[in-house]
């Protein structure tokens, strides 16, 4: 175990990569970032044959970045603690889309901001009828990170991903399978062997197919990725010092009702 924010289970096969936050449903903190990051490379044991991604609890599955956590930094100290999250950020998602093992997001609860970010990384993704997913980054006045900006337009095309990005609706479990956000939806309390059944058809499948088949959708998607992981570092970073962002951070945190964006 890297730390206490990230669990990884082995069985049968599957390497099982929990979330491990969930008194604050999830959210992303430095400490989650590094032990996922860890995690996603323990998966290369040869023992390990498809990976599961889920979240700790059930109310939750990733509720995306810590703004309380960060709401403790001053401008210069706030903009340091982005760069230093968005390095192993984008190397956790460039890691995920080379991990030569089919991942399958098991998203168990609220889906938000990174959390849309890791489920789309995920090769397969898999959700109950009562999950709600929100894109949340402009929200609260910042820009995609995580691959958002990338995976998410791939997997639900250019108008939709617009959708999320300008109006920020909350996307119900039924839109999500609709829009092919996810893969399959099924009751709450079968998410667990719904997910123990797909892992487990891929774990006995042809491993080496489902290298190739992975490395050729990335070549042919994805051949741009870590570019693309690097502009976003950029939107971040100069999106985390703008008053609108001041604005979102003071209504997350219960100090406004609305906030009043400027486009400064």
């Amino acid at each position: 175990m890297f730390n206490d924010a990230v669990l990884l289970s082995k069985q049968d096969g599957i390497a099982t990569i929990t979330m491990n936050r969930p008194k604050v449903n999830n959210a992303l903190d430095a400490d989650m970032l590094n032990g996922l990051v860890w995690a996603v490379q323990a998966c290369y044991d040869p023992g390990i044959r498809a990976v599961v991604l889920t979240g700790a609890g059930d109310k939750a599955f990733c509720f995306g970045g810590d703004i309380a956590f960060a709401a403790k930094y001053g401008d210069g100290d706030l903009q340091a603690l982005f760069r230093d999250m968005t390095v192993p950020a984008a190397r956790l998602i460039s890691d995920m889309r080379k991990l030569p093992k089919p991942i399958i997001a098991s998203i168990n609860g609220m889906c938000v901001g990174a959390g849309v970010s890791f489920a789309a990384a995920c090769d397969l993704r898999i959700c109950h009828t009562e999950v709600i997913f929100k894109q949340a980054y402009t929200g609260v006045g910042i820009s995609q990170d995580c691959g958002y900006s990338q995976m998410v337009p791939i997997i639900i095309g250019l108008g939709r991903a617009s959708e999320m990005a300008f109006l920020d609706d909350v996307i119900t479990a039924a839109k999500a399978l609709e829009w092919g956000l996810v893969n399959r939806i099924v009751a709450p309390d079968e998410l667990a062997a719904a997910t123990v059944k797909m892992a487990t058809r891929l774990a006995n499948g042809p491993t080496q197919a489902y290298a190739w088949s992975k490395a050729l959708l990335n070549k042919c998607l994805l051949p741009y990725l870590e570019v693309q992981l690097e502009m976003e570092r950029d939107g971040v970073m100069a999106c985390s010092i703008s008053d609108d962002y001041k604005e979102g951070v003071a209504v997350y945190m219960g100090q406004k009702k609305k906030p009043e964006f400027t486009g400064k």
